[in-house]
């Protein structure tokens, strides 16, 4: 990819990559224990939104990434943060995830942001399979990941150390050939 990597717009959502002056606007949703609450990261520090937006905002220099870590933006304001990444190269295999602050939860956002996602991995990256994780109990990311096509292949047992406890999620994908008729 390169500097001028053009991002998927849904109805109503766009993304871009991220910048220094978005510090405050993720830092109020990354600081907030109800975002985080499924979360293996979080309540966010300012120094950790800082440095999560420093990492970020820089990733759009390599000219070889293969991880877009991208702010959701709705009528010109940041609401939330989205990644999609290669975990596999050889394969094509990749993952996704994506968090939006509490004021935009219920109102599918999340599914039309994860829809650009799966366009921009199976599209741009040429992914041939994305997978999604979640913590058991996050029934709004179940039901966003359902809307969305994903199947349920399992629970990953004792997948994530959060907050000092190991925990389960669930393992859900989705297949190219799900999504874009061959």
């Amino acid at each position: 990819m390169s500097l001028s990597t053009s991002y998927p717009r849904g109805p109503r959502l766009s993304f871009r990559d991220f910048k220094t002056a978005d510090i405050a606007d993720v830092h109020d949703y990354t600081s907030d224990p109800e975002v985080t609450r499924w979360s293996t990261w979080g309540p966010n520090t300012l120094e950790q939104t800082t440095a999560f937006i420093d990492n970020a905002a820089r990733a759009h220099l390599d000219a070889d990434r293969s991880a877009y870590s991208l702010a959701a933006v709705l009528d010109g304001r940041l609401i939330g943060s989205v990644a999609v990444w290669t975990t596999d190269s050889h394969d094509r295999n990749g993952e996704l995830g994506y968090t939006l602050h509490r004021a935009y939860w219920g109102n599918g956002y999340a599914t039309e942001a994860v829809n650009q996602l799966l366009e921009f991995g199976f599209n741009t990256l040429h992914l041939e399979r994305i997978s999604a994780t979640c913590h058991p109990g996050n029934i709004g990311s179940i039901r966003v990941l359902e809307k969305s096509g994903f199947s349920l292949e399992g629970r990953l047992r004792s997948h994530r150390l959060e907050r000092g406890v190991r925990r389960d999620s669930m393992l859900y994908s989705i297949l190219r050939e799900d999504v874009i008729p061959q």
